[in-house]
């Protein structure tokens, strides 16, 4: 039974995949090599949950007890020791999460399940660095993590059909609605469909049919949907969206839909709501 979760990563999508466990009565741990990332997410968390109870969302018993389960720390070892679940949710670096497993491998019990919140490296990357691989899968939350209900769940073929099953069984006692992949496929379900999307809105923005604000206006007004393309990369930042491009010339040879407008604006700092301008401007 999953009662102790460690998140490797203490950017925004790991501070609150954390929190939010902690919420739902896991005991929580969240870890950075970077102690100023730290400190910020120790201070998001307390102002989050400031403002819950503020609006009448939250109690302060109701508070007090998340705090109590919510743990920050810089140190990989006290994060993942005791841990019955690990979510890995670091940037998008395949060196970086090699090195991850790696250590994660010396550290935890053989027995915890380990899991990568990424949706652009499956899981069968990282087995060579993983005894008892039958322990790994991913695990894909969407952004906010907060507040989106659903999480995918792939299982590799190295994956157990225990481990598979017990992170459904998380998902739903995490307050959260499980889909199981029940083989790796690229970009698994939503991004599969969002990506066939959003490539048409690239290519028609690219060649100068209509404009960015066109776009997430049909989208919105025509097609129902919540947000358009444009604005949907700034809410899950441009940064991170153009690097996954980047990956992917890198590795195919042949440059995405997309690639030369996400590179100005990643050449102009400009990564969406994070730093307050990218498709559009939010100061």
């Amino acid at each position: 039974m999953i009662k102790t979760v460690c998140v490797v990563g203490g950017g925004m999508m790991g501070r609150q995949i954390a929190l939010n466990n902690a919420k739902y009565g896991f005991e929580v741990y969240v870890t950075d090599s970077n102690a100023d990332v730290c400190a910020s997410a120790t201070a998001w968390a307390e102002d989050y949950l400031a403002g819950r109870i503020a609006k009448g969302r939250m109690t302060e018993e109701e508070v007090a007890g998340i705090k109590a389960r919510f743990h920050v720390t810089t140190s990989l070892e006290e994060a993942a020791k005791d841990a019955d679940l690990v979510i890995e949710a670091i940037f998008e670096d395949e060196n970086a999460k090699h090195d991850i497993f790696r250590k994660l491998n010396a550290i935890c019990r053989k027995d915890t399940l380990l899991t990568t919140n990424s949706s652009a490296m499956v899981s069968s990357i990282f087995v060579p660095d993983v005894e008892n691989p039958g322990r790994l899968a991913n695990l894909h939350y969407f952004n906010p993590a907060l507040v989106m209900e659903l999480v995918e769940v792939v299982k590799g073929e190295h994956t157990s059909e225990e481990t598979a099953q017990a992170l459904m069984e998380f998902c739903k006692a995490s307050g959260k609605h499980g889909v199981l992949l029940r083989k790796e496929v690229e970009k698994f379900i939503v991004n599969r469909i969002i990506t066939a999307i959003a490539n048409e809105a690239y290519w028609l923005v690219e060649n100068g049919y209509c404009s960015v604000e066109d776009v997430d206006i049909a989208c919105k007004k025509g097609a129902g949907h919540k947000m358009g393309p444009f604005r949907s990369k700034d809410l899950t930042g441009i940064d991170r969206n153009f690097l996954m491009m980047q990956a992917q010339y890198d590795k195919t040879g042949v440059k995405p839909v997309g690639y030369d407008l996400f590179k100005e604006k990643y050449d102009q700092g400009r990564f969406g709501r994070k730093t307050g301008h990218g498709f559009y401007d939010y100061e």
